[in-house]
């Protein structure tokens, strides 16, 4: 069978970013700002970027591009005779099924909250209002279910089209649409009253704090979000790879897809933390920014409802990048894996993906009462740990075993494939940083 190829080089980039752009630019990396200290996090979380994220991705995409195959087939194309490296393909197809289990829902509830934004929920409640309207709305069984009903069924349609007429031509107007209300809010935000105080928070360390929160605290958390917003370790950006031309080099396109991504998340922060502390909200409530602390900005801000609903729906135009494409390599590991064609895998795969999504959906009413990780968590904490703090870094230290073993696909082969084309090339001194310190 013909292997699809993306119809541009934009559409390669708008991909690819729009894979690793999502819920851990806009939801989860401004709570984790708020909640680890402010800018020194921020600090070290660049430098896990740019000595782990992007290195890291240039060996998942030059995998994909080298095997031209699913994340589930493309570990054993490139392996020596009788090793098992095949066997992460299983672990990257179950972790783009876990890790679909808890996204979809936040996408859901960023749909949801657009709407009700919209509509004037919000207006007149106080912060505790808003709160109860958030614990109400997740709470909400036929409401849940019904949008992530909706999210799974579109995410899968786009896909069952192809990728470049299915998901080259939606997520490119998608993405240059969200960048610039991105841009919009981010000009709005720094021009309200005391907005200074919050780019000080958001951009000066402050490693006073940093030693409040536990250096290692601070660490970890800034490692594993590296991880988390460039979705790597399962294979759901080495897919692009796959459909990659051979006329840039892998590294190169790394860097600009981490910039991309890193400038989403960058301006993410200029809009919540310049609005948070114009209107005196507290920026380290955790998970529960996005949806319980915002809405009491946009209440008091003129034309609050307007750019609250501009607001979601970046987010949700955000995390639905990501959803499009993770399904996309759940779809091509499937096709490998069935030999179905694209329409009926589309099919199976969206009933099978909403029947996974429906315990963490339930798990904040019906199914509030198991508390996996102890009390007061919920099932998409489990999943979220798992995913975050087991298979994303363990699956990136495979790869990079991979590629650098020689036991594996080897360093010179993985070089090889990497240079091809123009742009940034891996050099022989990075070598020893790879090999050792790297998976260190």
């Amino acid at each position: 069978m013909q292997r699809e190829r993306l119809g541009s080089r934009l559409g390669f980039l708008l991909l690819s970013a729009g894979c690793a752009i999502g819920i851990g630019n806009v939801w989860k990396f401004p709570y984790m700002v708020g909640e680890y200290g402010g800018g020194a996090f921020v600090l070290v979380y660049l430098v896990f970027l740019a000595i782990l994220g992007i290195p890291v991705l240039c060996m998942e995409l030059s995998i994909g591009r080298g095997s031209r195959s699913s994340p589930l087939k493309m570990f054993g194309k490139l392996q020596p005779e009788g090793s098992k490296w095949n066997l992460q393909g299983f672990v990257c197809m179950a972790g783009t099924y876990l890790l679909m289990a808890f996204y979809v829902v936040v996408t859901a509830w960023l749909l949801i909250y657009m709407f009700q934004t919209m509509t004037g929920m919000f207006s007149g409640l106080d912060a505790k209002g808003v709160s109860d309207a958030f614990d109400a709305t997740t709470a909400d069984p036929i409401l849940c279910l019904g949008v992530v009903a909706i999210v799974t069924v579109l995410g899968f349609a786009v896909c069952s089209l192809g990728v470049q007429n299915g998901l080259e031509r939606i997520t490119k107007p998608m993405m240059i649409l969200m960048l610039v209300i991105m841009v919009f809010l981010a000009g709005y935000s720094l021009t309200m009253p005391g907005a200074m105080k919050g780019l000080e928070f958001y951009l000066v360390p402050d490693f006073d704090r940093m030693m409040d929160n536990g250096i290692w605290n601070v660490i970890v958390a800034a490692l594993s979000q590296a991880f988390f917003t460039l979705s790597l370790g399962i294979g759901s950006m080495a897919i692009f790879g796959s459909y990659a031309s051979d006329d840039r080099s892998m590294l190169g396109e790394s860097m600009r897809i981490a910039s991309v991504d890193l400038f989403v998340a960058f301006t993410a922060g200029l809009i919540i933390f310049p609005a948070c502390f114009a209107y005196g909200v507290e920026v380290d409530s955790g998970p529960g920014l996005i949806f319980e602390t915002l809405p009491n900005i946009f209440i008091d801000m003129p034309y609050g409802e307007i750019v609250g609903t501009f607001f979601f729906l970046f987010m949700f135009f955000a995390a639905l990048s990501t959803v499009f494409a993770v399904f996309e390599a759940i779809v091509a590991n499937v096709m490998e894996l069935t030999g179905w064609d694209r329409k009926r895998t589309c099919i199976v795969n969206c009933i099978v993906m909403f029947l996974l999504i429906v315990p963490c959906a339930l798990g904040f009413g019906l199914l509030s009462g198991i508390q996996p990780l102890g009390p007061g968590s919920t099932i998409m904490d489990l999943e979220d740990f798992i995913v975050s703090f087991l298979l994303l870094p363990i699956g990136a230290l495979i790869g990079v075993l991979f590629c650098t073993s020689k036991k594996g696909w080897g360093w010179e082969r993985f070089k090889a494939e990497a240079n091809k084309g123009e742009g940034a090339k891996i050099r022989d001194w990075m070598r020893p940083y790879m090999t050792y310190v790297m998976p260190l």
